[in-house]
């Protein structure tokens, strides 16, 4: 699964042709698109644009998408769970599959209290994927226990979880209990700085394939066709993680634009006015990275 990066005009307007160019190339890479996640910058969209990014998605794909369930709330408020249900009927009923965007209410309370409010989003949809997100992106991030996570794992209709603390340990722990508790569940690394998890056992909700998601195909197809051309593609891509996913965390988003304007994807690297900006620097070798990937791809 790649989340989708929501490009912007030089007038600072969505620019929607290249947002559904993005959705269509990330299908025709073979990846399933994540819409309305942090790289889209759900927290930062209009309800009414957040809308229109699931309509859009959900007549590319047919249904076959993924897409963030946000609640917007602020510090002290409670989990409202009217909220939760309404954002991922939206998704559902347009047969994509919700994923539950962390909000202040869902992550000020105790674990038992977040645990049971995940299972009553689940009395609410047939099926949703949990996240945890790290403060690094957003400042209610939060990574539960262990103990909380396996409860997670048991709700029935949470068929997977996204994990973004971008820690190794913490994601084989989460693979451990996993291969323990419930086999088919997803593990979905959000982990930018570690892409190869997949080789433990972990599929993939990244921001980073957003970059680059045909590359990020060729990398799967060589795994899975045990070729070693996963390795040089997955050192690239990693490079690629490194430098976008520094501190600040959330800055990504401005090198991802960046690099849509350098391979043609976008008129210009704007981003929402609340997105922190990356240094001109970053443009050289983000162009270079670029160039060595188009060297890599059939």
């Amino acid at each position: 699964m790649s989340a989708v990066l929501v490009p912007y005009t030089a007038a600072g307007e969505i620019d929607w042709p290249a947002v559904e160019a993005h959705v269509a190339r990330t299908v025709a890479a073979g990846l399933t698109p994540a819409v309305n996640m942090d790289t889209g910058y759900v927290q930062l969209l209009a309800p009414e644009d957040a809308t229109k990014v699931l309509d859009l998605t959900a007549a590319i794909t047919g249904g076959a998408f993924v897409a963030g369930a946000f609640v917007a709330d602020g510090p002290g408020d409670p989990f409202d769970l009217a909220a939760y249900a309404a954002a991922a009927g939206a998704i559902a009923e347009r047969g994509g599959t919700p994923v539950v965007f962390p909000s202040h209410g869902l992550n000020e309370q105790d674990e038992d209290g977040w645990v049971a409010s995940l299972a009553a989003i689940g009395g609410e949809v047939d099926r949703f994927i949990g996240f945890e997100l790290g403060p690094m992106f957003v400042p209610h991030g939060r990574i539960v226990s262990l103990d909380a996570y396996r409860a997670m794992v048991a709700i029935p209709q949470c068929v997977g979880a996204k994990h973004s603390s971008l820690s190794r340990v913490a994601e084989w722990e989460r693979l451990a209990v996993r291969d323990a508790v419930r086999p088919e569940f997803r593990v979905l690394t959000g982990n930018d700085l570690a892409i190869d998890m997949v080789v433990y056992g972990s599929d993939y909700l990244l921001g980073l394939s957003t970059f680059a998601p045909d590359a990020f195909a060729a990398r799967d197809r060589a795994w899975a066709a045990g070729d070693p051309a996963f390795s040089e593609l997955n050192d690239l891509l990693q490079y690629l993680g490194q430098f976008t996913f520094r501190p600040p965390v959330p800055a990504y988003r401005h090198d991802a634009a960046m690099f849509f304007e350098l391979r043609g994807w976008a008129s210009t690297d704007r981003t929402p006015p609340d997105v922190p900006r990356r240094p001109e620097a970053d443009r050289a070798v983000l162009a270079d990275i670029a160039t060595r990937l188009d060297a890599l791809l059939p």
